[in-house]
């Protein structure tokens, strides 16, 4: 159990260092969407609202500390999904055991 939280430590780590360093270029499909001349037809009124839009912080005025901190954010929240998903599927699974 130690070690999950060492390999917790290195990925906020590595979010929060290499989160600013990202490409702020489209990504494939946007590309491809700009390219072709469809990409407004594909925007509109988002159907949910982002905590987190385009990768940057709210709140935060300097936008590699915004990166860093939705980074920071992302891995957390992806972390304690996987967790609390484990933790399910162990105690399930150790309930079917002790039924057989």
């Amino acid at each position: 159990m130690k070690n999950i939280y060492k390999v917790l430590l290195l990925a906020l780590i590595v979010a929060a260092v290499l989160s600013p360093l990202a490409s702020s270029s489209p990504d494939g499909l946007e590309r491809v969407a700009e390219d072709l001349g469809f990409l407004e037809k594909g925007e509109g009124a988002p159907v949910i609202k982002s905590p987190v839009p385009d990768y940057v912080f709210p709140g935060i005025e300097n936008e590699a500390a915004a990166t860093a901190a939705a980074g920071v954010a992302g891995t957390l929240a992806t972390f304690g999904a996987m967790y609390l998903l484990a933790k399910s599927v162990k105690r399930k699974n150790a309930g079917e055991i002790k039924g057989k």
